[in-house]
């Protein structure tokens, strides 16, 4: 009989630690974060003359599923701070947008695109998803 409880005691706790084990890899799994795929992309002139019109294009693109994406297009022009230059309506796909502006004055203007993710089409507090690298146009 000494055996019998022995092997049990041994089976028992061999179990003991595969139920534990496989229970610690589901708390570690279940705890790490999903990430969501998503890129902004821009383009505009590196360059242009003072009263040229220019056109700067954004695509955006998030795959957080049955959220709402706007794209902002934001100008920065010398020290000045960032202003919303023009936006897309709200999209369930890829959302784009388009500025056509007329070069003003010389200097560098800064360019950047900004996609947030809406819940409804009249949202107050959008959640900016992501931002695209600072574009520069040198106007002379």
């Amino acid at each position: 009989m000494t055996r019998t409880k022995e092997t049990g005691r041994k089976a028992r706790a061999g179990r003991v630690a595969v139920i534990g084990a496989l229970g610690l890899a589901s708390v570690t799994l279940a705890a790490v974060p999903a990430v969501a795929k998503g890129d902004v992309d821009i383009t505009a002139p590196h360059m242009a003359h003072v009263g040229n019109t220019i056109t700067v294009t954004a695509h955006g693109a998030d795959d957080s599923a049955g959220d709402l994406h706007q794209q902002r297009l934001e100008e920065r022009n010398g020290k000045q701070p960032c202003h919303q230059e023009t936006c897309c309506a709200a999209v369930k796909a890829d959302a784009r947008v388009t500025a056509h502006d007329r070069v003003a004055h010389r200097g560098d203007l800064e360019f950047r695109a900004v996609l947030y993710g809406l819940t409804s089409r009249h949202e107050h507090h959008p959640v900016r998803l992501h931002a695209s690298d600072v574009v520069t146009l040198h106007a002379r």
